[in-house]
């Protein structure tokens, strides 16, 4: 009867691992993405519940507890969340993924049947879970803006964080190897010190890339957590965690990759090189700001032949982007092409702009990406920048630029740009934008909000 149990319960975890892959291939593009959602939660909610009949299983109640109120309060927040917040939640959420790998890995090692293979496997596990859940904290913290976003630099910060990265490791290697259960103590709590002290100087406009980062280690905690669990009791379990943890930290680990090309560095630098601490200086840019009136935008986008929308996180603090639809139709109606222009960096995760604009009901096919939209600039009659800073900043093709070499959206290029501000500060990398200086370039003060709906009543009305 078990042996039967044990097959129907291995058949669920393998078609589940299945549909979690087609879920994975699926939300590659925005046209299929909520489907491809959908079917993630439907595996993971099949393989959760074939768990509870795994032969050896016990503590049901508590089980249920955790189930019901951690998925409540899940529901609950995705229910209330406002998008331009979901970066934050997608941080915390991935935490505590982070947590669980971590709270598993302590399970182990506590068990006093555990083995040195898996007991070293849950202290890897454990470093990866301890340091994602606190990083993705205070990831979480500076986007939600209860920590400044920008880094916060500690003196002799690389030796000090190596330091107790030693230290925390060598505890779980200690207790491991001697079998003293006090060491795990000190163990988890230098490594979740190590998780604060390794994001706090990462600033905000690295967040897409430490997002999908921790996502990444995550799952590997998992992953490593799931290794440990299949010589036990719960061994089908762990195969189910392993190939899940393996999904996860391979997707985590190309789209960090991904998103770090997009801005040119590398992953050490994005990680250790405290971006944006220090302020360019010692700049002259040639030129001034020269502010727009909103009739004349709206004049220019009228008689132009094309409109490119280049949107940022700008665009996702003002929750600007109903009326950017509206925007898009009145344009549409005059008879103007109007498209968007997607840098991969926009916002503050990846697909943030995406996810924006999908909301509002736009038209995928007017999405264009960063290699489509920087051939269409120089015909395009008017570009307009709605709360992009550094995605759009001319600087990058400068030479000595902090921003030197990372690929941007050629808006300059265009024949006219318009850009929608809320003042005159810098972006997050805190560099001054060459853009704003530019001939061709008006400034368009105001809530990107406020200012949109005011040109779409300025067009209704010429």
């Amino acid at each position: 009867m078990t042996a039967g149990i044990g097959t129907v319960i291995d058949a669920v975890y393998v078609v589940a691992i299945l549909v979690f892959i087609l879920g994975l291939k699926a939300m590659s593009s925005p046209e299929t993405a909520r489907r491809g959602i959908v079917y993630a939660g439907a595996a993971m909610l099949a393989a959760v519940v074939v768990t509870f009949f795994s032969p050896g299983l016990s503590n049901f109640l508590l089980i249920a507890i955790g189930v019901f109120v951690g998925g409540g309060i899940g529901w609950y927040w995705a229910r209330v969340v406002r998008m331009t917040a979901m970066p934050q939640m997608v941080a915390i959420f991935n935490g505590m993924g982070g947590g669980a790998a971590a709270a598993i890995a302590a399970v182990v090692l506590l068990s006093p049947a555990s083995n040195a293979a898996d007991a070293g496997l849950s202290v890897a596990g454990a470093i990866i879970g301890s340091t994602s859940i606190a990083g993705s904290i205070i990831a979480f913290l500076k986007l939600q803006g209860w920590l400044p976003g920008k880094p916060i630099v500690l003196p002799a910060r690389q030796g000090i964080n190596l330091a107790v990265l030693v230290i925390g490791v060598g505890f779980g290697v200690y207790s491991v190897l001697r079998g003293d259960l006090a060491f795990l103590l000190p163990f988890f709590v230098l490594l979740l010190l190590y998780g604060i002290l390794l994001t706090l100087p990462i600033g905000g406009a690295d967040m897409p890339v430490i997002i999908s980062l921790f996502n990444a280690l995550t799952g590997i905690a998992v992953a490593l957590d799931g290794f440990a669990l299949v010589n036990g009791p719960l061994g089908d379990a762990g195969y189910a965690m392993v190939i899940a943890g393996v999904l996860v930290g391979a997707a985590g680990s190309l789209l960090t990759v991904l998103m770090a090309r997009a801005m040119n560095r590398s992953i050490g630098n994005v990680v250790f090189g405290a971006f944006g601490a220090t302020e360019e200086t010692g700049v002259e840019l040639h030129g001034s700001l020269k502010p727009i009136e909103v009739a004349d935008a709206a004049v220019m986008m009228e008689y132009a032949n094309q409109v490119l929308i280049a949107p940022g996180y700008g665009m996702a603090v003002a929750q600007a982007q109903q009326r950017v639809k509206e925007l898009t139709d009145v344009l549409t109606a005059k008879g103007v092409a109007v498209k968007f222009a997607i840098h991969p960096v926009a916002g503050r995760m990846p697909g943030h702009m995406n996810v924006l604009l999908a909301e509002a009901g736009i038209d995928y096919d007017r999405l264009l990406d960063r290699d489509e939209a920087n051939p269409e600039f120089a015909h395009t009659d008017v570009v307009l920048v709605i709360g992009a800073n550094d995605v759009v900043n001319p600087a990058a093709r400068r030479v000595g630029s902090p921003l030197q070499g990372m690929p941007i959206l050629d808006v300059d290029q265009a024949k006219n740009v318009i850009v929608i501000k809320r003042g005159q500060g810098k972006g997050f990398a805190g560099i001054e934008n060459d853009l704003f200086y530019k001939d061709n370039c008006r400034m368009l003060y105001g809530d990107a909000q406020q200012v949109v709906g005011k040109l779409v009543q300025a067009l209704k009305h010429s």
